[in-house]
């Protein structure tokens, strides 16, 4: 009799104990009000001096929700909640040169704000700063480069993955860049022009 009891003892306090891992090690995702069913993309906001950035994001937005499937995307007039998109900087650092200082490999930086507006109760719901994409590519003048349009569109794609991420599975599924890691003496949405070859003095 004794042997079934601490047996059925030992397996209780084994889904005791795996109950309280999982509580600890994987906690229920954030995920948004039952109340949200359909959303809206709203045209994403340009703050940066690069002009036209915005209507690729836009796209490539609307179609990872669509490829998610997991909220019908909707006109706003229609839709319970609305994700809002701003690029708030665009730098672009020229990384290596050959013998005559022309830039052969870039580093492109786009940061992005994210905000999710509660159409039902027209507040903003939570914000998530600083969403980054980050590309370094060898200069599409040598054998396996690329242009810098074709380094946005890489980047488009990491910021459209993280701003779906963000609003399904909710906070802490991605971060934003801390803004102490963008480069100091990179003023905000412009682009980092390469350094000018310096001119030879002239010998005496």
């Amino acid at each position: 009799m004794r042997l079934p009891l601490l047996l059925a003892a030992a397996g209780l306090l084994a889904a005791c104990g795996g109950a309280g891992d999982d509580m600890i090690y994987k906690p229920a995702d954030q995920i948004l009000p039952p109340h949200i069913k359909r959303l809206a993309i709203r045209p994403v906001i340009n703050k940066t001096q690069q002009f036209g950035l915005e209507d690729k994001l836009t796209l490539r937005i609307r179609d990872e929700f669509l490829r998610n499937g997991q909220y019908s995307v909707a006109p706003e007039t229609m839709a319970d909640g609305v994700v809002v998109v701003t690029l708030t900087r665009y730098i672009l650092v020229p990384t290596q040169y050959d013998s005559v200082l022309a830039p052969t490999a870039y580093k492109l930086r786009v940061m992005a704000d994210l905000d999710f507006v509660d159409r039902t109760k027209n507040q903003i719901l939570w914000t998530e700063p600083n969403l980054e994409g980050v590309q370094t590519y060898t200069a599409s003048t040598l054998t396996g480069g690329i242009t810098e349009e074709a380094a946005r569109e890489l980047i488009w794609d990491v910021i459209a993955r993280d701003v779906v991420t963000r609003v399904v599975k909710g906070f802490g599924s991605v971060s934003g860049a801390s803004k102490r890691e963008v480069d100091p003496t990179a003023p905000p949405h412009e682009t980092q022009a390469p350094p000018s070859k310096p001119v030879n003095p002239t010998p005496y």
